[in-house]
Parts: structure tokens; sequence; C-alpha cells
């Protein structure tokens, strides 16, 4: 077993399933030769031969239409968005075509793609590199949406989404690459050494879609987060020094409800974070459903952290995007209420 980060991880990931099928194919911008703008696909190329992982025009419409024909004609490819902000040409793609053909079909035709990209903030991209899209998708049926955290899930993960059936957003949090981020501005850069969570195996295993992880147990408040925001609720939690429950979503949809309900009627009192605007963003829904299903169990309001309701702001990335200190305020606000 090998320590990776989430680069290597993912590439490990990407390299199992080109081996193991012969159906599996990579393509996107500068994914070939180059290896990707984050060089998750580095090397990929000269192991596996150009018509296995291959460059493609920029036009992210073409290539997720091109991957839902290569899907439904049995194929299994993964396609690379360079960033998450650039994937709205693609949208239509995914909406009325993938998203649709199993139904449209009555089940005579799928489109088993996955499609990878970066997301998120931290890394002083601004508003068109920074952005946090999973809401969009998360609100279409037949797609499914995951988010990991950290270089073991995202390994398990990508390998499961590929095998899925279905068309699968998979939403990597760049600012995770190459070390786990609690939030906090100004402080040295950590790497995945010595985190237990980058002890990777080298060969295939899966993590399921649809199941949350307990990353810390507790008894006073409930936290739901996933991708980097994970790492700034631990830290959040230490920093109000209350017994807090954090669970690391791992996928959106499907959503482990189960493990989520269960927590929450358990501590009487629930936060949600996420790094995506506030209006609409997926910690809506997550209100909404524990309101439905824990509303006798609830002993103060559901808090909500997140983005402002603004275009990411490169002058002012550390005001909009949640950190300790929010996390932290609103755990106290939630016990005091």
């Amino acid at each position: 077993m090998a320590t990776m980060n989430m680069i290597q991880a993912l590439n490990s990931a990407l390299d199992v399933l080109l081996t193991e099928d012969p159906d599996t194919l990579i393509f996107g911008e500068d994914v070939g030769y180059f290896g990707g703008v984050f060089r998750v696909t580095e090397g990929l190329q000269r192991k596996h031969g150009v018509t296995r992982c291959f460059d493609s025009p920029i036009s992210e419409g073409g290539i997720v239409a091109t991957a839902i024909g290569m899907g439904a004609y049995g194929l299994r490819p993964i396609v690379e968005i360079q960033f998450a902000d650039y994937i709205l040409p693609a949208y239509d793609q995914l909406v009325s075509e993938a998203a649709r053909l199993r139904y449209r079909s009555g089940g005579e035709f799928w489109a088993p793609l996955t499609v990878r990209a970066p997301y998120g903030g931290g890394i002083f991209g601004g508003q068109t590199h920074s952005q946090s899209p999973e809401a969009i998708f998360a609100h279409v049926t037949g797609l499914k949406t995951v988010i990991p955290s950290n270089p073991y899930d995202a390994k398990g993960l990508l390998i499961a989404a590929v095998e899925d059936d279905d068309p699968v957003i998979f939403l990597e949090p760049k600012r995770l690459y190459n070390g786990p981020f609690d939030g906090r501005q100004g402080q040295a850069l950590k790497t995945w050494a010595d985190d237990p969570r980058a002890e990777v195996p080298d060969g295939r295993y899966t993590v399921p879609l649809g199941q949350a992880a307990t990353v810390r147990e507790g008894h006073e408040v409930t936290v739901l987060a996933y991708g980097t925001m994970v790492h700034v609720a631990a830290a959040g939690i230490q920093q109000s020094g209350l017994d807090a429950e954090l669970i690391d979503l791992r996928s959106i949809v499907p959503l482990d409800i189960e493990t989520i309900t269960c927590s929450v009627r358990k501590t009487g009192r629930c936060v949600i974070l996420h790094e995506a605007s506030r209006y609409a963003g997926f910690g809506a829904e997550l209100s909404a459903l524990i309101q439905e299903r824990c509303f006798y169990h609830l002993k103060s309001p559901i808090e909500r952290v997140a983005g402002w309701d603004t275009p990411y702001p490169h002058a002012f990335e550390w005001d909009y995007l949640p950190g300790p200190d929010r996390l932290a305020a609103a755990l106290v606000r939630c016990i005091e209420a």
C-alpha cells in the first residue's frame, strides 16, 4: 500500500480501469500528451496508447456528446472538463441526452459515462476557476454526483463511478489535490504524507456510491459536509470545543439519507456546510430532507453555512469561502438556540 496524494490516487484509479477493461477510454482537453492541467492523466497515454487516452478540441459540448454516443454503443468513456466552471456548455447534453437516455429508450440504451471536473475555491482562481456547481446536477433526475474528500475515497469512488451504468458527475476538490486544507489562509501548506486517508492500495477496490462516512462521532450536533468542507468542518468543530458528529456525504446523488437521519435523531441538531452559494444550494435540499424526517427530534433550527450569493470574488476569496470561524459560530448558535 502506497501513500498517495489525490492526484496520484485518481491516476492510479484510471490506470486500473484502462488496464482491466478494454472498453474504457479517456479524453478531454490536454489529457493525453500533456497529462491534464493538474497531471491527473499523466503517463496514461504513454502506457495505454493514443486510442485509449487522447486530446479533444476545446468544445465541452462536443466532448460530452461524443461520450454519450460512445456509452450508448457499449464503451465506458471517462471525460475531463478542465475546470468545473467550463461544464455549462455541456449541460444540455448531460440533461437532455445522458440523463434521459435509459428512460427515453425504455431501458434499451444507457450511457455509462463519467465526467471528471476539478471544482471549488481556495486557489485564487477567481470567478471562472472556483465555482461549485454540484446543485445544478443534483437537480437532474438520471445523473449521479460524487465528491471525494481524500485520496483513498477518490480512487475507490472513481472506480465505482466508471463501473456504474448511469452517467456520473465526478467533482474533484482541486484545493485537496496535494494536501488537506482546513480553510485557514496563510498557513503553511500541508501534504497528504502521514495522513492515514492517503494510504491507497495499488490495485482495484471500490467505495460504494451513496454511502456516507462518519468522520467523527459526537452527541451534541451533526455536521454535514463534502469535498474540501469536510476538512474545514473538522477544524471548525475543534475550534468550537463541541462534541459534534461529522459526516462526509461522499456523494450527494445517491444520498445516504439513512446515515444522516440516524445522526440527527441522535444529536437533535444539524449544521450543513458547503462552499457553493447558499441560495438553492444543496444544503437547502438537505435541510428539507432532515426537516421532513427528523422534525420531532430537532432541538434547534437547522443551520446552513455556505458561500455568499455573489459571483466568486478574486479579491475577497477568504470572505467568501466558508472557514472554520463561520462554522464554529454556527455550531454555537445551534447549541444556544
